[in-house]
C-alpha cells in the first residue's frame, strides 16, 4: 500500500486542485538473479526519473508508460498490466506555473535495449538495483515503490 505525505493528505482531506495523471515505466530487468531498475536523467533538471508522461489519444495508461520508455529510455518489453504504484509530485511549466500530477507506474520487464533512440541525446540512463533507485529520485513516495520492487512476474502484456 502506498504511503502518501503528510501534505498530501492534508490536501486530499480538504480539496484543492485535482492531480493529472501521468503514466511512467519501471524498466527492469534480471542480471545474475538480481533485479535491476533502469533510471533516466529529466531534460530539464538532470535529476533521476522514470520514463514518464502523458495518455496520448485512446492509449490506456499501460500502453503510454511503454511507450514513453522506448521514446525517452530506449528500452522495450512487456507491460504489466496493473499498476505499480502511484505518487504525486509537482510539475514545473516553463511558465514558472506548477502542476500537480499523480504518476501512475506500470512496471516493463524489458527485452530489447536500444543503441539510438528518440531521446537518447537529452538523457541518460542507468542501471541500479531497487534500494539504489530509492536513494537517487527526489520523491519520497517514488523511492518507496522502487526500494519495495521485487519484479513484476505476473500478468504482462506482450
Amino acid at each position: 500500500m502506498r504511503r502518501l505525505n503528510i501534505a498530501e493528505q492534508l490536501r486530499r482531506l480538504f480539496g484543492g486542485n485535482p492531480p493529472r495523471v501521468q503514466t511512467a515505466a519501471l524498466p527492469w530487468r534480471l542480471r545474475d538473479d538480481v533485479v535491476e531498475i533502469l533510471l533516466i536523467t529529466s531534460r530539464d533538471t538532470g535529476r533521476w526519473v522514470l520514463p514518464k508522461g502523458w495518455p496520448e489519444g485512446r492509449e490506456t495508461l499501460a500502453e503510454a508508460a511503454a511507450r514513453e520508455a522506448a521514446e525517452e529510455a530506449g528500452v522495450s518489453g512487456a507491460v504489466s498490466r496493473h499498476e505499480t504504484g502511484r505518487y504525486i509530485y509537482r510539475k514545473k511549466r516553463s511558465n514558472g506555473l506548477q502542476l500537480r500530477c499523480e504518476v501512475a507506474v506500470f512496471a516493463l520487464q524489458v527485452s530489447s535495449v536500444a543503441d539510438i533512440w528518440p531521446e537518447k541525446n537529452e538523457r541518460e540512463r542507468r542501471w541500479v538495483t531497487p534500494k539504489e533507485a530509492g536513494e537517487m529520485v527526489r520523491e519520497a513516495d517514488l523511492a518507496a515503490i522502487l526500494c519495495n520492487f521485487k519484479g513484476s512476474p505476473r500478468k504482462i502484456a506482450a
